[in-house]
């Protein structure tokens, strides 16, 4: 994993950022910094990365940030995030995977500023943004959240929507506020819960409660609405979505037609736990 204040690092990132500016000066594409961290936040990052490698998209990514390694598993050994084993596994440079353990330290914002980023996607990243990360790249930090905003703000909107037994959800494309999940919506796709859920035979009376069945469900419906890739009939969810509005992101239309959320009709996702239930 990437370490921040080396002084070799560094001096690799002063000679990147000098080779990323003369690049953007032929290509002219835009650094799009990619923050995520579980499975689902990986294949948007796969989706990134296939397109910067396509001259028809405008964009490169520049670097990606994720949550530190975590011991996983019995032997309690040390592994990288989903993100970071997808950005090594396509030969991403390690030197640009940052892994801070916060995203306000003052080494991480250096770096991040080296890197000259245009634009920040974030996707279930899992780490508050300070006010001087968002202040950081010029045409904003743009998140992708499952839910319709502004409703099911927070960290589990898909397990409290099926909690609740919504029977439509959806993908939000919105920019990155100080305010949790409170910015301007961009745009927005809307699903039956029905056609994105394969509801499998499981009798309550062999789980604890219903929380279970709701955490059991909630995963295939994040894969859905994070990545496009896996069923046709959901063509613009979540990466196609980001995909088809980075145009705008980057040069600055988007702000003009973000529609600001109804803060009276918000309401809140928090973590969802068996315990809590």
């Amino acid at each position: 994993m990437a370490r921040y204040s080396r002084p070799l690092l560094r001096r690799f990132f002063c000679c990147a950022a000098k080779s990323a500016s003369a690049a953007e000066g032929v290509t002219g594409k835009k650094n799009l910094v990619f923050l995520g961290s579980p499975q689902v936040a990986a294949s948007v990052l796969d989706t990134l990365l296939a397109a910067s490698g396509s001259p028809e998209f405008a964009f490169k990514v520049a670097a990606v940030v994720t949550q530190p390694p975590a011991a996983k598993n019995r032997g309690r050994k040390l592994m990288p995030s989903a993100v970071a084993q997808l950005a090594l596994d396509r030969g991403f440079p390690e030197d640009l995977i940052f892994t801070p353990e916060r995203a306000g330290e003052e080494s991480f914002l250096s770096d991040l500023k080296e890197v000259k980023p245009d634009v920040c996607i974030t996707a279930a990243y899992g780490n508050i943004l300070p006010q001087r990360f968002l202040d950081i790249p010029p045409c904003g930090t743009v998140n992708i959240h499952p839910s319709l905003l502004p409703l099911y703000r927070g960290a589990a909107p898909v397990q409290r929507a099926l909690q609740d037994g919504v029977t439509e959800t959806g993908v939000s494309i919105a920019y990155t506020v100080r305010a949790l999940d409170a910015g301007p919506v961009i745009a927005f796709e809307r699903f039956s819960v029905d056609e994105c859920v394969n509801v499998c035979d499981i009798s309550l009376s062999v789980l604890p409660n219903k929380l279970c069945i709701y955490l059991i469900w909630a995963p295939e419906l994040l894969d859905i609405l994070f990545d496009i890739g896996k069923d046709h009939r959901l063509m613009k969810a979540g990466s196609r979505l980001l995909i088809h509005e980075l145009p705008s992101i980057l040069d600055g239309s988007a702000q003009e037609k973000a529609q600001p959320q109804d803060d009276s009709k918000a309401t809140l996702a928090p973590k969802a736990s068996i315990s809590n239930s």
